[in-house]
């Protein structure tokens, strides 16, 4: 059938024509582009999705972004992208390799990386074939910060690429770390102390107080000091006026007496006998009356001096000083003006608190890390004051009600700042040991919810992951991402990690 098509109708045709082919170029772009958004969604569908990290630093080779998002480097027709892969696995090396603008079997090739970071270390990937791509033998370890030189064979023929990428560094010279207080120090070999963390309470060192009685009844006539005085040995502390303290004086100066007379009539016999002019038997008897007379008086006077009460001075029989036997603090006082006390009453406490004890409850649970002569170190809650301090004491029964036993503190006091009642932290050193790598505190950061350190090369502070270990308050074991050897942010690093911020030099994770 012949179609007559006039020069009226034929314009309109031919711009119907044009139209339709170009939707249909558009729609067959927008297709491809569908493709290959699917096929390179490591970095299209979210920021860094498959954990590809890309820095804009200087490449000695120029590299182009590949159809799987990652660093795309060519030379004679051979062609090789680099990504790094760390959807929900350890970050690898992930390897595109093509021919002519193709897609190249991944087995036809055989590619090694060697990574050089800051500091000289250099690791080394080797590749076997995993679907489409090929697979480093090893994790890319955090920072991805480093020079990589790549070589790559294909079909008897050598390619040499090579790239730069820097995350999480920040360069400060030695000027401004000063002006800013940034020191640092050499990550190495450290003994750790490992504590064990217990409360305790300071208690009176009972060895060095003693309870101050009368020993005698009487009444009070005079007290010389208050709860709270300090007083020295032999001084006065208060005046009784005792009955039973006259009797004992009279018994010893009835006794004195009779000695005397005693002696008199031993040596009277002594000197006649030895003349021949009375008999021995009067020698004798004069002289077990003398005897007799020496254990009545030494009887009388040890009882005065069990009371520590001497013979009384100018008449007074009835004045019985009480003194302190030692030097101390008076703890308690129970005894006031024209009071009747009875010989058995508690009226003085005592006690030398140049040393305190300080008791603690041991659970069962951590009694085989306790021992006596074992260091502690004691922090007050009430006010800033640390000690330290031996434990003299473990007890061998457990409590029935608190399960726990009793331990106990020996701590000088020489200052006085340790009360007998204040609770305290113990932490004892139950155990210690050596670590190859450790670092002080103060140098860790946490930076995307990961423990982090700032190794310190020349003027570049890099922030380097770290997997930590023990710890004993003061230095913590790195078990991995620094070396034992490398110098490190000890001291304000908080600012580097502000710097770093600042910068946006690291990834988001």
């Amino acid at each position: 059938m012949k179609l007559n098509i006039n020069k009226k109708t034929a314009v309109p045709v031919i711009i119907v024509i044009l139209i339709g082919a170009i939707l249909a170029a558009l729609i067959l772009s927008t297709g491809k582009s569908k493709k290959t958004d699917e096929h390179g969604s490591h970095t299209e569908q979210a920021e860094h999705a498959d954990k590809e990290h890309h820095d804009e630093a200087s490449e000695a080779e120029a590299a182009t972004k590949g159809p799987h998002g990652g660093k795309l480097f060519s030379k004679d027709g051979y062609a090789l992208e680099v990504t790094i892969f760390e959807q929900n696995t350890a970050p690898e090396f992930r390897l595109y390799t093509y021919l002519d603008g193709k897609p190249l079997s991944p087995a036809a090739n055989n590619v090694t990386i060697n990574l050089e970071r800051l500091g000289g270390a250099v690791q080394n990937f080797k590749f076997s074939t995993e679907k489409n791509y090929l697979k480093s033998d090893a994790i890319v370890e955090e920072p991805h910060s480093f020079k990589a030189s790549i070589t790559a064979q294909h079909a008897g023929k050598s390619y040499q690429f090579n790239y730069e990428q820097i995350e999480g560094r920040v360069s400060m010279n030695a000027l401004k770390r000063k002006q800013n207080g940034v020191e640092t120090e050499i990550a190495g070999a450290v003994k750790l102390q490992s504590n064990l963390n217990l409360l305790g309470e300071v208690r009176l060192n009972e060895d060095s107080m003693l309870q101050i009685v009368p020993r005698l009844s009487g009444v009070v006539e005079s007290v010389a000091v208050n709860a709270g005085d300090k007083v020295s040995k032999g001084q006065l502390l208060a005046v009784i006026s005792s009955q039973a303290l006259v009797d004992l004086r009279t018994e010893v100066l009835a006794t004195q007496k009779r000695h005397a007379l005693a002696r008199s009539n031993f040596e009277r016999e002594k000197k006649l006998w030895e003349e021949k002019i009375s008999a021995e038997q009067d020698y004798l008897h004069a002289r077990n009356a003398m005897q007799e007379a020496d254990i009545t008086l030494q009887s009388a006077q040890q009882k005065l001096a069990s009371l520590g009460a001497g013979m009384a001075s100018k008449g007074n029989l009835n004045r019985y000083e009480i003194r302190s036997p030692i030097a101390g603090t008076v703890t308690e006082k129970h005894i006031s003006m024209g009071q009747s006390l009875k010989d058995d009453a508690a009226i003085f406490t005592v006690a030398d608190l140049s040393s305190v004890w300080v008791e603690i409850a041991i659970p069962a649970k951590d009694l085989n890390n306790v021992r006596t002569g074992q260091s502690a170190k004691v922090s007050a809650n009430a006010f800033d004051a640390t000690a330290e301090g031996k434990l003299s004491y473990v007890g061998a029964v457990m409590g029935e009600q608190t399960r726990t036993a009793k331990a106990r503190l020996l701590l000088p006091n020489t200052k006085g700042a340790w009360y007998p009642g204040l609770t305290v932290n113990v932490a004892l050193l139950s155990a210690e040991v050596e670590v190859p790598v450790a670092i002080v505190n103060e140098a860790i950061q946490i930076i995307d919810e990961q423990a982090t350190v700032f190794a310190s090369y020349g003027d570049q502070l890099e922030a380097r992951p770290v997997e930590l270990g023990r710890s004993d308050g003061k230095y913590t074991e790195i078990r991995k991402g620094l070396q034992a050897g490398t110098a490190y942010v000890a001291k304000n690093s908080f600012l580097i990690k502000a710097e770093l911020g600042k910068a946006a030099a690291s990834h988001e994770h």
